[in-house]
């Protein structure tokens, strides 16, 4: 499936990626396409950017057999939000992230961007509505990190696919609030998982979308990488006002920085604050067992039967 990321070689050529398999690959090259600039909407109100109304995620027909991964999912997602989807291995949290953002269809219900259908929308209309980091690494050779980032213009570029002032300004921004603007000069085949990380929110902040997506941002990190990552979600929310939806198996870290959660069963979502969802023992029945303890009051799990240090 084309997903929307499209880079200019110095040539000023697209290079279009395909998704298959969870990786990414370089296939050929696409013409560009005239589109007139639409202004963002308002964050400052009030109804949900993003509404699940009973979706069913799985995969679509092969020779006649679909695989169902979940059903009757119902959940908002507020403005100016910081949300983390939890749930066990194999819950389904990459699929729906995939489906919401029109990689996967729907096997039933409904997705809705602030009220409108998902299927509504032209790929170039989605594109400027929310942008998507997956947790496959892209091909993308000897290109170099500023190249990458600038494809985050993509969806506003004109027809020759050229930058404008206003995109070279958007992707200076970009990189500096991201720390990527230290990389510029390097080529992403050069860089640390967590470096390549940083440069694929850049730009995803470049594509200046009210709306981010992630697939496990802080995946294959250390300990420091990974805060990194979440203090920049973190600040995204609340200096950008950006909504942030990502999946994550790190629940303690996730637990002191995220405004909500989604916490994802095979037969629907629960979703609420965290203090509030602890409270209510929520997350002890979805995580807790007989070698894992939740421990409310701090909000962090604790090893049963470990001997006192």
């Amino acid at each position: 499936m084309l997903i929307n990321l499209f880079l200019d070689s110095p040539n000023s050529v697209r290079m279009a990626f395909f998704v298959c398999g969870g990786r990414n690959f370089v296939v050929g090259r696409m013409p560009s396409v005239r589109s007139k600039s639409v202004p963002l909407q308002s964050m400052m109100n009030h109804e949900p950017v993003l509404s699940l109304d009973r979706l069913s995620t799985g995969y679509p027909a092969r020779r006649r057999c679909r695989v169902p991964v979940a059903h009757g999912l119902t959940a908002s997602l507020p403005p100016a939000t910081l949300t983390a989807l939890l749930g066990v291995n194999g819950a389904g949290k990459s699929t729906l992230l995939r489906t919401v953002a029109g990689f996967l269809p729907p096997l039933g219900g409904r997705v809705l961007w602030e009220g409108r259908p998902l299927d509504g929308f032209t790929p170039r209309e989605l594109a400027r509505k929310v942008a998507v980091v997956l947790t496959g690494r892209i091909e993308a050779g000897g290109l170099s990190v500023r190249q990458v980032v600038e494809s985050g213009r993509m969806p506003y570029t004109s027809f020759d696919g050229r930058l404008g002032q206003t995109d070279r300004e958007a992707v200076e921004r970009a990189m500096g609030l991201t720390g990527a603007d230290r990389l510029a000069g390097r080529t992403m085949d050069r860089l640390s998982d967590g470096e390549r990380q940083r440069v694929m929110i850049a730009k995803a902040l470049a594509q200046d979308t009210p709306v981010i997506l992630l697939d496990e941002p802080a995946a294959f990190l250390d300990f420091p990488g990974r805060v990194a990552v979440l203090r920049l979600l973190r600040r995204l929310v609340s200096e950008e006002g950006k909504t942030v939806l990502f999946s994550t198996h790190d629940l303690e870290l996730t637990l002191s920085v995220a405004d909500r959660l989604w916490l994802l069963a095979p037969d629907g979502i629960t979703e609420g604050a965290p203090r509030a969802l602890a409270d209510e023992g929520v997350l002890s029945r979805l995580f807790e067992s007989e070698d894992v303890r939740f421990d409310r009051n701090a909000l962090r799990f604790v090893p049963c039967g470990w001997p006192q240090v």
